[in-house]
């Protein structure tokens, strides 16, 4: 797989797929959080003197033009970020985009029209990503949240340009994460939350056979308990995961791997509550109450758990934080965390906004920008888009 200091790209149209899929809210970017991240990538091509075409997807639109998923609000963000003018397209395939390229100097910098406004990015539509691979002389993936998606913008479009390379952004994510995975420091400890066991099955799999501790947390821990026989009142559980959650913690066991679950939880009738019910030892979870957080015992439990960690990779939050009724066990997590002396990886958006809010996002090692494909990395399989950049790359 090429990098980009690999390629030259002086003076040459360069298609950067970014990650700008960020919350909008009255036209206004909220969190900029993704474009600070891929600065490094674009201010390299400016001062190689490159003309930079950028395109992202955001939002959902389901192939159709949506106003409020518009990328404009975020070519205005990006400028006044950079104090420079990032022009925009309000497509970014077709005639009219090609006559703006041919128009750019040296530095320039334009934004392409939401790519999910087109069905053929999601179905990586061989003709949608000819015409995105007719944009440019070389193209650069910078976007490692969407790399687990075959998707045109991903895969399909490397076979159209004539090179291809990580941007820098991407290749810190691939670097970190294999540091973390093939050579950790130990005690190693990972720390899942979040609210569904079945989409992190894989990766606890995967975990305990690299990794000497695991702490669940969030509504996925739930399903564990009530795997075992516990009452867990109206508490979100996967039931049809039982059998799954009993052999994983038999694996576990096994493999002498410590594998911890809430021993307390702060209750409450919904995630809506302005203020829980209280706190009540797993196993007495009222019948007509849910566990909506983790208690201080767990608390307490989890900060001796990574007192002596010297490696740590996060995903998911402890419970329902977005609600300040329920998100004093996340934040005690993610100061616990940040207290880690040795390397800490953080990953998915909800865990991301959740540093972001407790004020630690510079105590940790390295946060990263994806999410699913996060996972799927840490699960050891292969991603779509760093495929299609080393195929890219043979050719």
């Amino acid at each position: 797989m090429n990098h980009l200091t690999d390629v030259d790209v002086q003076n040459k149209r360069v298609l950067v797929r970014v990650d700008f899929n960020v919350p909008i809210e009255d036209g206004q970017v909220k969190d900029d959080t993704r474009l600070q991240a891929v600065l490094p990538t674009l201010e390299y091509l400016q001062k190689q003197g490159a003309k930079i075409i950028l395109c992202s997807h955001l939002g959902k639109p389901k192939g159709k033009k949506v106003k409020e998923l518009s990328l404009a609000p975020v070519a205005k963000k990006l400028s006044k970020i950079l104090n420079k003018n990032v022009m925009f397209c309000p497509e970014c395939i077709g005639d009219e985009v090609k006559k703006t390229i041919d128009g750019l100097s040296a530095g320039d910098m334009l934004l392409l029209e939401n790519l999910r406004f087109h069905p053929g990015e999601q179905a990586n539509d061989k003709e949608f990503a000819r015409n995105l691979g007719e944009l440019a002389d070389v193209y650069v993936n910078d976007a490692f949240g969407v790399a687990h998606r075959e998707h045109a913008s991903v895969c399909g479009v490397t076979s159209f340009v004539p090179e291809c390379c990580a941007g820098f952004l991407l290749q810190k994510e691939i670097d970190y994460l294999s540091k973390v995975l093939k050579s950790p420091k130990r005690p190693f400890v990972a720390v899942l939350g979040g609210s569904k066991v079945s989409s992190k099955l894989g990766v606890l799999y995967a975990f305990i056979d690299k990794v000497d501790k695991i702490i669940v947390g969030g509504a996925m821990a739930n399903t564990f308990l009530a795997a075992q026989g516990y009452c867990l009142g109206r508490s979100k559980v996967e039931q049809e995961l039982f059998q799954e959650a009993l052999e994983i913690i038999v694996k576990a066991k096994d493999k002498k791997v410590g594998f911890y679950l809430p021993v307390d939880f702060i209750c409450g009738t919904g995630v809506k509550e302005k203020i829980g019910k209280g706190v009540c030892p797993f196993q007495e979870v009222p019948a007509n109450e849910m566990a909506l957080d983790i208690g201080p015992a767990t608390s307490f439990l989890y900060a001796e758990v990574l007192k002596d960690a010297k490696s740590v990779v996060w995903n998911g939050p402890m419970g329902a934080f977005e609600n300040s009724a329920f998100a004093q066990g996340s934040l005690n997590l993610a100061e616990d965390i940040a207290r880690v002396d040795g390397l800490t990886v953080v990953g998915g958006g909800d865990t991301d906004a959740l540093v972001h809010r407790a004020g630690l996002r510079d105590k940790y090692s390295f946060i990263s920008t994806g999410g699913g494909s996060f996972l799927r990395f840490m699960e050891g399989h292969p991603l779509p888009a760093l495929v299609a950049l080393e195929n890219c790359a043979q050719k």
